[in-house]
């Protein structure tokens, strides 16, 4: 093979290479697992059809499953994190919250799934939520905190809700009403865009620091 042709062969496998889509593993419960609704309408397929949308060559992984708790989400690393995973995105805590786990216990998870994305070289997005006010003042300030402090501790992306296409914590319920399903806790369909279109720049970035 001469110097051109092999020059030639070489910058094609390298394009190649470099087409490949950016693998994402999105880590959740049932808001990333899609609750409720029809496959399509979930989730991980209207963020994977938004980016795609927008230019991007992503293909997202469904890794979330109905009722999970951080625990649950660190127990699953070593077989979510597969080779071909770039980046992942985090939303875990709210099971923990509906149990009542202490935030100590939760943080230690989250920062063991986070450890562990560091360890294999993938990039995370971590996304937060807020805790009601009924287990108090005390167990809202350590809830609220770990993530951006387990953000900012392993220099990871951070997205302050998941809910903020909807409005975030502030907005009425009744406000935000015609976008849950009748359990008042997972998103409709509507809902899931509006949430895709709030999270969506946050899963851009992530990209970006993958490529």
């Amino acid at each position: 093979m001469g110097k051109v042709t092999g020059a030639i062969v070489f910058s094609l496998w390298a394009g190649a290479a470099w087409a490949e889509p950016v693998t994402i593993a999105a880590l959740g419960d049932s808001l990333t697992q899609g609750y409720g609704l029809p496959v399509e309408q979930g989730f991980v397929p209207q963020l994977e059809a938004w980016l795609e949308d927008a230019g991007h060559d992503v293909d997202i992984i469904n890794a979330g499953v109905s009722g999970d708790t951080t625990q649950g989400g660190l127990s699953r690393m070593a077989w979510t994190l597969t080779p071909e995973v770039d980046a992942m995105i985090v939303t875990l805590g709210g099971n923990d919250l509906l149990r009542g786990i202490d935030p100590e216990v939760s943080r230690a998870n989250l920062e063991g799934i986070v450890q562990a994305a560091n360890d294999a070289g993938v990039e995370v997005l971590v996304v937060g939520m807020e805790a009601p006010g009924n287990y108090g003042p005390d167990y809202k300030q350590a809830f609220d905190a770990m993530y951006p402090d387990i953000a900012q501790s392993f220099d990871t992306l951070y997205a302050e809700s998941f809910f903020a296409g909807l409005g975030g914590p502030d907005t009425a319920p009744s406000d935000v009403q015609n976008f849950m399903q009748p359990d008042g806790i997972h998103p409709n369909a509507e809902g899931v865009a509006r949430i895709v279109e709030g999270l969506a720049p946050s899963v851009q970035a992530l990209i970006a620091r993958v490529e």
